[in-house]
């Protein structure tokens, strides 16, 4: 952003030197993208090649960010600027009791994704472009058939039906004219020229989707995709002062995914209604379904005796003089203090901001995560970009993945 920035004020000055000065200005801007952007103001520039919109619908932050990975690759293959949206978190047991709307860069710097793709904040697009390019009237929504069909007259795409759909397009107070349906085709790249021919960007400038339009958990060769999510000034302010406020390295950081409803979704391992490929598993057991290392119980719910192995492991080969833990509920402080006799510093803040956590288990000297969850998926992959070493409960050397950063 840095660089058009500092490019801004010369174009202006061509362009106020008649009429070759400002035709200069124009091709220059459409050679810079997101130029207009970066100046500010109401001067955002419209892309002909189109947009892609989408409701972050599915899951808490971790499910919602391996979705943003591969909606991000679904717009590059299209061609069209992704509005990248707001995460959704869910404050439904304490204030506001609602769901809560964050912009992208509140955790994450915007610039960075511009050098795999174009991309505009939803915000923006909603302020400065749709009033002129997407306005009330001609706002069309796009699903698939089968979607349709949940609606009364079986037509119509079921945007906003429920929570968090309804709720995430009336912050920005859209409502849709009509429906476009589709079928026969899918999210995968193997049908990008299908989507281009049957929506092309003259015809379809917005395409409006009620999810994202990828798979979960994210597609292995769209794991290298997260070296361009980079965390913001703010929040990595935020994290290095609680390490260096509250811990001492080298520390070992470990992701108990634990809680009740996580009790229930491990049973059924238990009972054989889920396999090897279980939610995020593939990070750990490989994509490759044939191939695919059998899933136990203690990689989707260690018990207190799995806990205190690995970190034993962890602690000594990294000699560790302190450990955070990052849960969704009980985080066995006292018990993990007791264990190391007091000599290892124990800490587990619970911040009210999830990213909090993943922006600590991402800077620790040895990761510990669940290999069923997304929240660990996400730290995973970020420290696989920096070459940072992770492990799973009940996998102590995870196997190099296809993608291996």
């Amino acid at each position: 952003m840095t660089g058009r920035r500092a490019l801004l004020p010369g174009l202006r000055r061509a362009a106020m030197e008649g009429p070759r000065g400002r035709v200069f200005f124009v091709l220059l801007l459409l050679l810079l993208p997101g130029a207009m952007e970066a100046g500010g103001g109401a001067e955002l520039a419209w892309d002909p090649a189109g947009y892609l919109l989408y409701c972050p619908c599915m899951g808490r932050f971790g499910n919602q960010a391996e979705h943003f990975l591969g909606a991000l690759a679904f717009a590059r293959a299209l061609n069209r600027t992704l509005a990248v949206p707001p995460w959704i978190e869910y404050r439904h047991h304490r204030p506001p009791y609602t769901n809560l709307h964050v912009p992208y860069a509140e955790h994450f710097q915007l610039e960075p994704l511009r050098r795999y793709h174009r991309v505009v904040s939803l915000e923006d697009f909603m302020a400065r472009l749709a009033p002129r390019h997407w306005p009330p009237g001609r706002r069309v929504a796009y699903c698939f058939e089968a979607a349709a069909q949940r609606s009364a007259d079986k037509s119509t795409c079921p945007m906003k039906d429920g929570n968090p759909f309804g709720p995430f397009w009336d912050q920005f107070q859209v409502d849709f004219d009509k429906s476009e349906l589709f079928k026969g085709i899918s999210f995968s790249p193997a049908y990008k020229d299908h989507w281009i021919q049957r929506f092309s960007p003259s015809e379809h400038p917005v395409l409006a989707l009620p999810g994202a339009p990828a798979q979960f958990p994210v597609l292995e060769e769209h794991r290298p995709l997260h070296k361009y999510i980079v965390w913001s000034d703010e929040m990595v302010k935020k994290g290095e002062a609680y390490i260096h406020s509250l811990l001492v390295r080298p520390y070992v950081g470990i992701h108990l995914r634990i809680g009740s409803d996580w009790k229930n979704a491990c049973n059924m391992l238990k009972d054989g209604t889920a396999g090897p490929h279980f939610m995020a598993s593939p990070q750990c057991v490989g994509y490759d379904r044939s191939a695919a290392v059998p899933l136990t119980m203690d990689m989707c719910l260690p018990d207190l005796k799995e806990i205190k192995r690995a970190l034993k492991l962890w602690v000594k080969n990294t000699e560790a003089k302190s450990v955070y833990i990052a849960t969704d509920s009980e985080p066995y402080t006292t018990e993990i203090q007791q264990f190391f006799q007091g000599k290892v510093k124990v800490v587990s803040l619970q911040p009210e901001v999830p990213q909090v956590d993943l922006y600590i288990l991402g800077q620790s000297d040895h990761f510990i995560g669940n290999c069923v969850s997304s929240f660990t998926a996400f730290v995973k992959r970020e420290r696989d970009v920096h070459g940072k070493p992770s492990s799973f409960f009940g996998m102590d050397h995870p196997p190099r993945l296809r993608d291996e950063f």
